[in-house]
């Protein structure tokens, strides 16, 4: 897929400001070829704000994994009043939680994370990925190590997709005024101990950790890992 528009540079697009960013790719590119997707984070409430302003029709999907926190559902909800051109999608896996069990055995999430993971993540955007040509997330350098070299447009060779993270040189405290300012709703968890929240699970509270500071030592707690695999 060839970058056109306005703006021919990959590195003058990547000088935009958020806003002007998500502006420009939904504004040069076919909608049907576009996924923007959120895990339901403050981040990703954040993008849903910014493209929901700029845009009278927009469509964002969400993977639910039958596993998330009942604030997380309670949140869908809130969106979904307040912003009511955003069509909520969710491109989740078919595979429930007790076919799951049947097919790979009880407490996979615990035996083998990563391949829980897969089932209910990574392949579910695998699909979800499969015609698009552009992919806007919420991933921020400072989220994670390996997130650390994310830039705000990159060829993602895995999905064959433009990857395009609009908020990958935000820190932490300025997305969480963001939200503030604008009165975005988001997770409540996020004011009790819960700056990164997935699966019920696998996400633990993080003591000391305030609304505006991120961390992932409270997801897969006790292991190494800090990915579902959507993101390698």
């Amino acid at each position: 897929m060839h970058l056109s528009g306005e703006l021919q540079s990959i590195e003058q697009i990547q000088d935009l400001d958020s806003a002007k960013l998500i502006s420009w790719i939904l504004n040069n590119f076919d909608r049907e070829k576009l996924v923007l997707s959120t895990g339901f984070g403050m981040e990703g409430c954040a993008l849903i704000d910014m493209a929901f302003r700029q845009s009278e029709n927009l469509t964002v999907h969400y993977l639910d994994t039958g596993f998330f926190f009942p604030e997380t559902y309670e949140l869908i909800d809130e969106l979904k009043q307040k912003y009511t051109n955003v069509n909520l999608v969710d491109s989740g896996t078919s595979l429930t939680p007790a076919l799951q069990e049947a097919n790979y055995g009880p407490r996979l999430w615990e035996r083998e994370p990563d391949a829980c993971c897969r089932l209910r993540k990574v392949l579910p955007m695998r699909e979800l990925l499969k015609d698009a040509e552009v992919w806007i997330t919420g991933v921020r350098n400072d989220q994670s190590a390996h997130r650390k070299s994310a830039r705000k447009i990159e060829w993602n060779s895995s999905h064959e997709v433009w990857k395009i993270s609009p908020l990958a040189s935000w820190s932490r405290s300025q997305v969480w005024e963001y939200i503030r300012t604008r009165g975005v709703p988001h997770n409540i968890l996020h004011h009790n101990g819960y700056p990164s929240i997935g699966c019920v699970q696998c996400t633990k509270q993080v003591s000391g950790v305030s609304v505006q500071e991120y961390s992932r030592k409270g997801r897969w707690s006790g292991s190494e890992k800090t990915e579902c695999g959507i993101h390698l």
